[in-house]
This record gives C-alpha cells, sequence and structure tokens, in this order.
C-alpha cells in the first residue's frame, strides 16, 4: 500500500494541514513535517483521541445526547403615540442526557482519585504522628534528665547537711568534756584547802566582805554549776553554690500575643495588654489617621486594628453574657399552625392602603394626610376563608427602611403594582427587599378598571426583574384585583392562604413571648406605646417585656380598633402600653421572668450604646481638616421631633442625604411626642430649626417660641418637609457666576505715549466697551491676556461707555503688547441663583 503524507491525509480528510498537525499533536503523535507519512496505526490512535475528545466510547458510541426545544409566542406591547406592538417571544430549552456507562466510569475515576487523596491524608497524618512520637521521646528524655540533676542536687544538699549535723554533735561532746574535767578539778582544789576557825560575829575567816561591808553570799558548787549560762551554739556555715547568671534571656523572636479586647478600651489599656508603651500605639493611630491620648476610649473595631498593625492577634470579646441568657427564650410544647403575616408593599399611590381597606371593609387611605401612608400598618384580619395579619408599609421613597423591616417580619410578600402605572422606582426596591428576606412574592395588580391599564406591560416589565408570572411559565402568582369594585379580591386571598398552607406555618402557642417592634410612639394620656407583632408564645398582661434599651410591664394591650386584649398569640400585633420609654423601631421584643435582669440588660445596653458612639467620635486628621474649612462649608442644624418612631427616622435620614459639598444638613437630635421647653432651649442654643411631624408644641413651648422668634415648622406630610429643606439649602448655595460677553472692538491703529504706554485706537462693532468691565486680548482668536481697562477715550474726552460703530482709543492695564488686528473682548461676570 502507498505511503500517504500528513498533507494527502488532510486534503482527503477535508481540514487544514495547521489543524491536523494540532490534532495529532493532542493526540500524541509526534510529526512536525506535513511531507512526513503517516501510518495505518498513527491514523487509528488519531481517531480514538478524537472519539473520546467528542464524548464517544471506544465503540464509537456517543456517551450524551443533547435535545433542544424551541417555543415562539407573541406579546403585545404599547408603543409611541398609544399604538399596540406584537412582539415575538422564543424560548429555547436544552436538555443534555449522559449514557449511565460514562457516568459510572466518571464515578470510578472520581472514587480512585478520593482514595488516593485519602491515601495521602493517612501519609502526611502518620508522618505528623511520627513527628509528634520523636518530639514527645525528646520532651521525656529531658525531662528525666531534669529530674536526675534534681535528685543529685538532692543527694548532695543531704550529704551537706549530714555532714554539718555530724559536726555540731562532735562540738557539743567536746564542750561537754571540757566542763565535766574542769568541775572535776574545782571539786579536787576544794576538797584540798582545810577549813579556817570561825570569826566573831559569826562569820567565817575565809568569807569576803563585799565594797559596802555586807558579806558576800556563797552557793554551794552543785547550785553554781546549775545557773551558770551555756556558751551559745555556733553553726558552722553551709556552702550554697548560686549560679552567678540570671534566668531571663532575650527573646530571639518577636511576641506575638492573643490580646482581648472588649467592646471599648483606652489606649493605655490596650498598650499594656500588648506589653507595649502607649506611646507607641498612639503613633501607630496617627499613622492611621486617628489622634488620641492614652485615656482616650477607642471602639472594639479601632482597637482591633491596631494590635493587628502592631502584629498581634485581637479577640474579640463580648459583654453581654447576661444579655445573651436574658434572650434565650425556651418555648416549650407542641407547634401549632399560625396565621400567615402579609407585607403589602409597592410604589407610592399604587393602592396598597385601599385594597386593605376593602379587605377590612374600613377607610383608612382617606384619613392619611396627602392620601399616602406614612406608618406601618398592622391589622389581623378575619375572612371567609381564614385569619391572615396583614403589615401597610408606606411607598414613599423617604420610608425605606420601613420597608425593609416589613419584608423581615413578612412571611407572604403581596407586591402590589397599578396596571396603569406599572413598574416604578419603590416596586424595584420593594422586590429586592423580597429578595433580601427569602420570602415569596404575590404580584396584585391594582386599578384594572382604568381604561389606561395595561396588564401585558406590567408582565413584561415585571419579567426584567425575574418575578414571572404561572402563565408565562414562571413561580410567582399573578392576580388583578379592583379596590373599587372588589374584583379579584377573594382570588388574592386564596393564593395568600394557598402559599401559606405550602409554607406549613407554625409556632409555639404557650410560654413567654418574642417578637418583633414595628413602630412606636408617645401618646398623650398614654405614654410610650409600641406596636409588637408576637412571633412566638403568649404575651400576657403584667409580663415584663423588654425592647432594645427599654423595658417595663404590660399595663394594656389593644388590636388595630382600639379593643383591649388580655393575651395575644402568634401572629398577632398589638399596641402595649407600660414601657420605660419609645424603643427603636425593628427592636427584638422579649419576655423575662425577672424585672431585675430586664434592667440590668437595658442599662448596660444604653451604656454600651453611648459608649459606642463616644468612641467613634475620635477626632480624625480629615476630621480636623474639615473644622478648618467649616467657614467655607454653610451648615444647617435641624431638630425633629415626630409621632411615631419610623417617621423620625425616615425623616432624619431623608434631610441629612441632602447634604452637600457647599451646605451640610444636620440633625441634632430627633424623638417622638409634642415639642416641649426643653427642646426649644436646645434649638435655640444650637440655633437649629424644628420640624414637626404629625406633633405640634405645647403652651410653655409656644410662649417661648413668641418670644425668642424661633423658626419651628409643621408638617403632615413627609415630601412637603423635604421640599421645603431643600429650598432652603438651595437658598445657601453660593450663586454661580457666568461671564457674558457685552462687547468686541477691533484694533485698527496703536499709538505709543510716554505717560499711558500703548493706546489702542479701536472701533467698536458689537455690543458696548464699558470702563468697569474686565477685557480680553484676542490674537487670531486665541486669548493671549486677560485684565482691565486703563482708559478709555473718545476724542480727547474720557468716557464711560462706547457703543457699536464708534471709534475710540483702549489703554489696556500693565500690557503694552497691542497689535493692529488684534480684538479687545469686554464681557461681564453674572451672578446666577442655584438650586439643588
Amino acid at each position: 500500500m502507498a505511503e500517504v503524507t500528513v498533507r494527502q491525509f488532510a486534503e482527503v480528510v477535508g481540514t487544514p494541514v495547521e489543524r491536523l498537525l494540532t490534532q495529532l499533536a493532542d493526540a500524541g503523535i509526534e510529526i512536525a513535517d506535513p511531507d512526513i507519512a503517516i501510518s495505518d496505526d498513527q491514523k487509528l490512535q488519531l481517531l480514538t483521541h478524537l472519539r473520546h475528545s467528542h464524548g464517544e466510547g471506544a465503540t464509537g458510541e456517543p456517551r450524551k445526547i443533547t435535545l433542544k426545544r424551541r417555543t415562539v409566542s407573541e406579546i403585545k406591547l404599547s408603543g409611541m403615540q398609544g399604538r399596540a406592538k406584537t412582539v415575538s417571544v422564543e424560548v429555547r430549552k436544552k436538555r443534555t442526557y449522559v449514557k449511565r456507562s460514562a457516568v459510572l466510569e466518571e464515578e470510578a475515576k472520581r472514587r480512585s482519585e478520593e482514595e488516593a487523596a485519602q491515601q495521602a491524608q493517612l501519609e502526611l497524618k502518620r508522618a505528623e504522628e511520627e513527628r509528634l512520637s520523636a518530639t514527645r521521646l525528646q520532651k521525656q528524655a529531658a525531662e528525666e534528665e531534669d529530674n536526675r540533676r534534681k535528685q543529685e542536687e538532692e543527694a548532695r544538699r543531704r550529704q551537706e547537711e549530714d555532714a554539718t549535723a555530724r559536726a555540731d554533735a562532735e562540738r557539743r561532746r567536746a564542750e561537754a568534756e571540757a566542763r565535766r574535767q574542769t568541775e572535776e578539778e574545782d571539786r579536787r582544789m576544794r576538797a584540798a584547802v582545810p577549813r579556817s576557825k570561825a570569826q566573831p560575829g559569826g562569820a567565817a575567816a575565809d568569807d569576803k566582805h563585799t565594797k559596802y561591808g555586807r558579806a558576800e553570799l556563797h552557793v554551794g558548787q552543785e547550785l553554781s554549776n546549775k545557773r551558770r549560762k551555756r556558751p551559745a551554739k555556733t553553726r558552722s556555715a553551709v556552702n550554697v553554690q548560686v549560679e552567678s547568671k540570671h534566668g531571663f534571656e532575650k527573646p530571639v523572636a518577636p511576641q506575638i500575643r492573643e490580646v482581648p479586647i472588649p467592646e471599648t478600651i483606652t489606649v493605655g489599656e490596650l498598650a499594656q495588654r500588648m506589653a507595649v508603651k502607649a506611646t507607641e500605639v498612639i503613633k501607630i493611630m496617627m499613622n492611621m489617621g486617628a489622634m488620641a491620648t492614652i485615656n482616650q476610649v477607642i471602639d472594639q473595631e479601632t482597637a482591633a486594628i491596631v494590635v493587628d498593625e502592631m502584629g498581634h492577634k485581637p479577640k474579640l470579646l463580648k459583654e453581654n453574657d447576661l444579655e445573651e441568657q436574658v434572650m434565650q427564650v425556651v418555648n416549650e410544647g407542641d407547634e401549632v399552625t399560625r396565621p400567615p403575616v402579609v407585607t403589602i408593599v409597592g410604589h407610592v399611590d399604587h393602592g396598597k392602603t385601599s385594597l386593605l381597606d376593602y379587605i377590612r371593609s374600613t377607610r383608612v387611605a382617606a384619613r392619611e394626610a396627602g392620601g399616602i401612608t406614612q406608618h406601618i400598618g398592622a391589622y389581623r384580619v378575619e375572612t371567609k376563608k381564614g385569619v391572615i395579619t396583614f403589615l401597610d408599609t408606606p411607598g414613599h421613597a423617604a420610608f425605606t427602611a420601613m420597608r425593609a423591616r416589613g419584608a423581615n417580619v413578612a412571611d407572604i410578600v403581596v407586591l402590589v403594582v397599578a396596571a396603569d402605572d406599572g413598574v416604578m422606582p419603590q416596586t424595584i426596591e420593594a422586590i429586592q427587599h423580597a429578595r433580601a428576606a427569602e420570602v415569596p412574592i404575590v404580584v396584585a395588580i391594582t386599578k384594572i378598571d382604568k381604561q389606561e391599564a395595561d396588564l401585558e406591560r406590567v408582565r413584561s416589565d415585571l419579567s426584567k426583574h425575574e418575578i414571572i408570572s404561572e402563565e408565562w411559565g414562571g413561580e410567582n402568582i399573578f392576580v388583578k384585583v379592583s379596590s373599587k369594585t372588589g374584583e379579584g379580591v377573594d382570588a388574592l386571598l386564596d393564593s395568600i392562604l394557598v402559599q401559606a398552607e405550602v409554607l406549613e406555618l407554625k409556632a409555639v402557642a404557650v410560654g413567654p413571648a418574642s417578637g418583633f417592634v414595628l413602630e412606636s410612639s408617645l401618646e398623650k394620656g398614654r405614654g410610650p406605646v409600641a406596636t409588637v407583632l408576637v412571633q412566638r408564645g403568649q404575651l400576657k398582661l403584667g409580663d415584663i417585656l423588654l425592647t432594645g434599651q427599654e423595658f417595663g410591664r404590660v399595663r394594656a394591650m389593644f388590636d388595630e380598633d382600639g379593643k383591649s386584649l388580655q393575651e395575644v398569640g402568634p401572629a398577632t400585633p398589638a399596641l402595649v402600653l407600660g414601657l420605660s420609654s419609645t424603643p427603636n423601631a425593628g427592636d427584638e421584643a422579649v419576655v423575662v421572668p425577672d424585672e431585675r435582669k430586664a434592667r440590668e440588660v437595658a442599662l448596660y445596653r444604653q451604656g454600651k450604646y453611648r459608649d459606642v458612639k463616644l468612641a467613634r467620635q475620635t477626632t480624625k486628621l480629615d476630621d480636623a481638616f474639615q473644622q478648618m474649612q467649616e467657614g467655607e462649608q454653610k451648615t444647617l442644624n435641624v431638630f425633629i421631633k415626630s409621632d411615631v418612631q419610623g417617621s423620625a427616622e425616615a425623616l432624619s435620614n431623608a434631610l441629612i442625604n441632602l447634604s452637600t459639598d457647599e451646605v451640610k444638613v444636620r440633625v441634632i437630635a430627633s424623638g417622638v411626642g409634642g415639642i416641649t421647653e426643653s427642646d426649644v432651649n436646645l434649638a435655640l442654643a444650637s440655633k437649629a430649626v424644628i420640624i414637626g411631624f404629625n406633633v405640634r408644641a405645647d403652651n410653655s413651648a409656644r410662649r417661648m417660641i413668641g418670644e425668642s422668634g424661633l423658626d419651628v415648622r409643621y408638617y403632615s406630610i413627609i415630601y412637603e418637609a423635604i421640599d421645603d429643606v431643600k429650598q432652603a439649602i438651595s437658598g445657601m448655595l453660593k450663586p454661580e457666576q457666568r461671564e457674558q460677553i457685552v462687547g468686541l472692538a477691533e484694533v485698527r491703529e496703536v499709538f505709543r505715549s510716554s505717560k499711558l504706554g500703548a493706546i489702542a485706537g479701536c472701533l467698536v462693532v458689537d455690543g458696548y466697551v464699558k470702563r468697569n468691565l474686565p477685557i480680553r486680548v484676542l490674537r487670531s482668536n486665541v486669548v493671549i491676556f486677560e485684565g482691565a481697562l486703563e482708559s478709555l477715550r473718545r476724542f480727547k474726552d474720557d468716557v464711560n461707555e462706547v457703543r457699536a460703530g464708534t471709534e475710540c482709543g483702549i489703554g489696556v492695564k500693565d500690557y503694552n503688547d497691542v497689535q493692529p488686528g488684534d480684538q479687545i473682548e469686554c464681557f461681564e461676570r453674572v451672578e446666577i441663583a442655584r438650586t439643588l
């Protein structure tokens, strides 16, 4: 058989030569020249490689099959000028089926790789154990050597003590022997001397007389020996060998410590825990841009950064053991089915409250200021199909935090979209909140009775945000409703209850309650009032309720209609009276058994909040520079008082977001309740404007406001307050300066003067030239000088203004290089008021 070269084989196969050479190289066949012959074995090897790479086995059978399916449908979209157009929607589906044998091969391959990995891990573990065993043996040998050395030293010490004791015994024995010999010698001498005769007066001849004539009392030898003092014992010195080398050795490697950091700590204490000087810590903080002293209190986050910067390991401590112990509510009992908590969200004025009004058969929307909702409303509705708890959230852009809280506590989110308006910015935001909370979404399309309603456009717009109806093959339920006629409301309730059955919502209905604060306010005659949604357990009158930084005994509970309640179960909202102050919206509420512990936790939280707030007010270098430039930046101080906590929070955030580089809006304080005399004093001290949102000033505060002339604004609609503050900020902005060209003169001739320099003889060709206005000198339409006029004359007379078509003489100040053909442009600067 004739030999076939690679080039000829490429022509037969119908593929480029370069590609064939690449495939041969991938198959492991080393052929670099296309004119080299290729054998049949090499062809078979190439064919086997190509089959494997294309998903086929050695037998040529495919290992997987891919099926494709395409369907085409049409939707109608509203176009320009109210014309509808048809758009084709093509859906492509692709499914791949893998041969089981291939799967088994891959499984076997994966299993072998896992076994090899496990074997490698075992080998590593065995090597680690051997290393640990060797280390253990070395440590044991070192301990044995230390024990032997200690035993030798103990034996030597005992030998020295025994030798000392023997020497003491020998010395005492020698002293006793010498004393006995002395006594024997004295006794022999007394026995050898004869006694003399007695002297007159009864005294013996050998009696000695004292200095004063009294005879000395003689005592027997045996008695005198007993009174003799014993010689003092002298202990022989013991040689103690002490090493002259000190025990401390300088560490050869840097010491890395694990530094415990509480939630607040001073700079000096932090330096002490790292065993460094406080000046080192202050130096590190200055390099980071924070100025601090040794007694400065810093927060936990800043301290952790400093510790990490100095090479140590920060250990963040939690000082809330009592808090965690109190907050651990254990509900023992059987779980029972509870009603679903449904949050209604959507854009402003899309009919959320009207839809809920029809379900509850009330007229809440008519009572809202401006016709828009500005609070979270919690309602328990008993329908024919079951009990549902509804949360009505505001749709205005300023109430983002309220919508987020409503989505977090909900089981189901009803997204309300107006059929005539479509998807709006707050609609998109509500979708994002629901997805962040991972709750199912039911879409309610309202205002379907209007002529401008376009349901297909709503479905198309929502599909762009991955909200696809079941009719289009999605997972979201779409219901068409009308708040006026009631069309579709029953279908919406059915959809909500069906979704609740799928979720299998259950909770323990006995034991201490725990829940969530939806809203809080300060009411006259009632005091602090909090809207609490119970999630687990049962809330009863007299329970000790802990909510954030506040606590108290539940004195009374009411439902949304004002009816008194004795106990509240899961998924039920209630107005609670008896707290120490208004809690923050979003705080967790829990019933604790002991009022003392509740007070301790509340005071601890208040102190922690205050300490962290003070610690975060550390002076930064950037802040110092910013304070130096405060003369350039204007500040508008605002004091906010609102009827509920959520509205105060929303209004504060909205006003702070209006700040610009030139004007800063600073909310000095915000609170709940009416405007009092202390509020007026604080506003006067800080030169602030008081904004009362659905609240009024009392008599004493009103009298003080009249005397001081303080600016107090009352609002009931949030966007009116935002617009007024925006207008005030616009008035504080620096006006924008624009240049307006008023005249143009051409230089015809230049005259030289010894006194005035170069005088340009000009003809005003456009507008007018005025003496006090700035000018520019242009040459070939390029600005070469900008300055002012020094003189403006017509003939020999000084004039203030020369109009078009008139000749004049112009002297340019500090510029003598004017040439014929130049142009002198006269302009003025105009100030224009700026707006946000």
